[in-house]
């Protein structure tokens, strides 16, 4: 219930001028937060980040105060604060970051936008609008509705919200500096957003596809935005007792294995599920029931604890019939009761129970059309007064055949980031044609790596990696 409420939060405080339902709690939001998109699961990772936001406070006008950070598992390219001193950061953003002081500089924004008091009334400043419009998105399952919260928020951004982006882009690098870390790591981040800016409106246009939007200093400014470098100018004039270097090491060793793309869970093997790769078909036996295959016949059998009842699958060939036609023509299947046509995954079949004869319980015969072949089930009984109870387990089972989808073969393993050092020979195009890249994955290999649109990395130098 509370998940259709946020819907339709979301979705009004998009379009209104006020809060219909009250303005959310830090806590409340987390527990949405968690609830839609849940937690990158990688301990290591988020300890890491997450040392990073208590510094940056610790250097704040907040310091000593509570702030809870969480890494979500979204491959959206997104960071952003929220009330009660909430600071989120989306996977996805990970991978264009370049190295440790990039990261500190998106912290710091997000931080900043909760001490120079961005937050406190969410759906006033374009960060609530933009988390608003992602969590509506999340939970709808719309990308309309995400890509229009994301346009909404952006209206903001170029009226008072820009000034909220700026205020915290200029206590991003005063943190910075008091940490210090070069404040112009801030700009370089910038300039990797604006490639991946120009990248997606490319990419958009030749396919179609929707763009990603990064909330902050992505959408708030252009690249050589004067306000921006005369605050970063101002901020190298901040007093500091350490310097740091831009700590690309430790973000190459901490980000080994990082998830790229869409984060497959890989699921536990069901006992009762029949998978043939060479087909590409599977299908669930009732739960608690075991089986085999005949590999001469090709016949997998499932039966019931103490033989009460069995189902079987056959492969045929198929023909140019409807599958009822060929139950009867091509099987000589000389009667069926309750005959009807059935769909499991929207495949072409044809169910009906062939009654028993000279004593023998009746049985469950179905046929179901994938590609060339006829799959042909038979569910039998010991007995006559068990056909209605094990009748029903017979048909969910059936109605649970389907094709294998690649990623299952797969077995839905992520793609993870590596680094792999550059030789004279390394060239983004071989390494493209190496990993089995697409041009648009080349393009975003290219990014990654600060080679975007053009240019070859230099023999000796790390280079980030994506692969399954």
């Amino acid at each position: 219930m509370r998940h259709f409420a946020w819907k339709a939060l979301a979705i009004c405080m998009l379009f209104a001028s006020a809060p219909v339902f009250g303005n959310p709690s830090g806590e409340e939001i987390h527990a949405e937060m968690l609830a839609s998109m849940g937690a990158y699961d990688d301990p290591e990772l988020t300890a890491y980040v997450e040392g990073l936001v208590n510094e940056i406070v610790s250097a704040s006008e907040m310091a000593g105060e509570k702030f809870t950070f969480t890494l979500l598992d979204s491959q959206e390219i997104n960071a952003f604060a929220t009330a009660d001193n909430y600071v989120y950061l989306n996977r996805g953003l990970l991978n264009y970051v370049a190295n440790e002081a990039q990261l500190v500089s998106v912290l710091a924004h997000e931080v900043g936008h909760i001490t120079q008091n961005h937050v406190d009334w969410m759906p006033a400043v374009s960060g609530g609008a933009r988390f608003l419009s992602s969590l509506a998105g999340a939970l709808s399952g719309s990308q309309d509705v995400y890509q229009a919260g994301m346009a909404y928020a952006n209206s903001l951004i170029k009226g008072h919200g820009r000034d909220n982006e700026l205020e915290a882009d200029e206590a991003a690098a005063r943190y910075m500096v008091r940490l210090g870390y070069d404040p112009d790591q801030l700009l370089e981040m910038l300039g990797t957003m604006k490639d991946l800016e120009t990248l997606q409106k490319e990419r958009a246009a030749q396919k179609g596809a929707p763009r990603r939007s990064y909330h902050g200093i992505f959408a708030s400014h252009p690249r050589n935005d004067t306000r921006l470098r005369s605050a970063v100018s101002k901020a190298k004039s901040t007093e500091s007792a350490v310097t740091r270097d831009s700590g690309v090491a430790r973000y190459r060793q901490i980000t080994e294995g990082l998830v790229w793309g869409e984060n497959f869970k890989e699921k536990e093997p069901k006992p009762e599920r029949y998978s043939d790769t060479s087909l590409m078909v599977r299908f669930n036996f009732p739960e608690g029931w075991t089986h085999s295959k005949n590999s001469q016949t090709q016949t997998v059998t499932g039966e019931a604890e103490g033989g009460a009842a069995r189902l079987s699958m056959k492969p045929l060939a198929r023909t140019p019939q409807t599958p009822e036609e060929y139950v009867y023509n091509y099987l000589n299947i000389s009667q069926l009761r309750d005959g009807r046509e059935i769909s499991p995954a929207r495949l072409k079949g044809f169910t009906g129970i062939i009654p028993g004869q000279e004593g023998n319980p009746d049985q469950r015969f179905a046929v179901v059309y994938y590609k060339l072949n006829a799959y042909v089930f038979a569910g039998e009984v010991a007995s006559q007064e068990k056909f209605d109870e094990f009748d029903a387990k017979f048909l969910e089972s059936i109605d649970t055949f389907r094709p294998i989808s690649s990623r299952e073969i797969e077995g839905q393993k992520p793609k993870t980031i590596h680094y792999v050092k550059a030789t004279g020979a390394t060239t983004f195009a071989a390494l493209g044609e190496q990993l089995k890249l697409d041009p648009f994955e080349v393009q975003d290999l290219r990014l990654i790596n600060g080679y975007y649109p053009t240019g070859e990395p230099k023999p000796g130098e790390w280079i980030r990696i994506f692969r399954q």
